[in-house]
């Protein structure tokens, strides 16, 4: 199987998640990418700032390669719950009383 040569400029064209897919050549399954689409993408933009140390070009896409496919990974075994990738998911909820903090007197 002969390889197309990706370029830097193409990655940074890509908008939705199944461009990824494509542009790596990566197989998915619809269902986990359709409930976990901004949760992949998220996981794979911290990656790549971890990865964006890579020399040339073509060792900076197979690093951003690996970043995504790692991030998929995570979602097939794991949810966005799980994962609090978003601030709404960090964040402590205000003006909420918790069952476990209201003491029962006697």
């Amino acid at each position: 199987m002969r390889t197309i040569p990706r370029t830097l400029s193409q990655f940074n064209q890509l908008k939705d998640a199944e461009e990824y897919f494509t542009f790596f050549d990566l197989s998915y399954d619809p269902k986990v990418v359709n409930v976990n689409r901004l949760h992949i993408l998220r996981k794979f933009s911290q990656l790549v700032q971890q990865e964006d140390k890579a020399q040339d070009e073509a060792q900076k896409l197979s690093a951003y390669r690996q970043a995504f496919q790692t991030a998929y990974d995570l979602f097939l075994t794991s949810n966005s719950v799980e994962q609090k990738l978003f601030k709404v998911f960090k964040d402590k909820p205000q003006n909420v009383v918790l069952l476990s903090d209201i003491a029962v007197e006697p």
